[in-house]
Parts: structure tokens; sequence; C-alpha cells
């Protein structure tokens, strides 16, 4: 992720997250409300996160139960493992801007 993002832990949560073609991209006009679709940024690193995000779903306590939460609500498995994929990138950006090491919480 620091190789296709050296940005990563000195711009804010939004920033990264559209940096890496995470967030969600309005498809408006006057009264037409299109999908939202992600979209432009780093496709290479968009990329990167699809793996990760589904061990992620699997094994991530915290992470799993967000994703489940988002199954259930209806949303499509697709569109919970890009939310997986934001927060993902948000967590490593945070962490890196707190210069501090991820904490797995004991089961």
């Amino acid at each position: 992720m620091l190789i296709e993002m050296p940005e990563l832990g000195q711009l804010e949560s939004k920033q990264v997250a559209s940096l890496a073609g995470l967030a969600p991209q309005a498809r408006d006009s006057g009264q037409y409300r299109g999908k939202r679709h992600i979209r432009g940024g780093r496709a290479v690193l968009r990329q990167a996160l699809y793996m990760p995000a589904l061990v992620a779903t699997r094994f991530n306590v915290d992470l799993k139960a967000k994703y489940q939460a988002m199954v259930t609500a209806g949303k499509p498995p697709k569109v919970a493992i890009t939310a997986i994929m934001r927060k993902l990138i948000i967590l490593a950006n945070t962490l890196l801007k707190a210069d501090r090491k991820w904490i797995d919480k004991p089961a």
C-alpha cells in the first residue's frame, strides 16, 4: 500500500478513500439520481485491497461483524466488501498518522 500510495498517513480519511478510488462517486444530473459507483483513483491499490478485505470478512472480528450487518441489511456482498476495503485503507492511514501498530483484541 505504501508503494502505491506514499501519501498514506498524511491525508484525511475521506481524501485517502477518494485517492484509492473507494469513495462513491455520484452520477446525478438535474432530477436524475443515479447509482453511486467507485471509480477513478488508483486501480492497482484498489485491486490489491480486494483479497485482504475478503480475508478480513472471515477472520477479523470487527470487520466480520460490519460485513455481516451490511449483508443482513440487504446490501449486495460486493458492496459490503468494498466498504471493508475502504475501512482497511482508512485504518492503515490512521495507524500511520498516529505512528502506532495494530493491536488485536483478545477473543
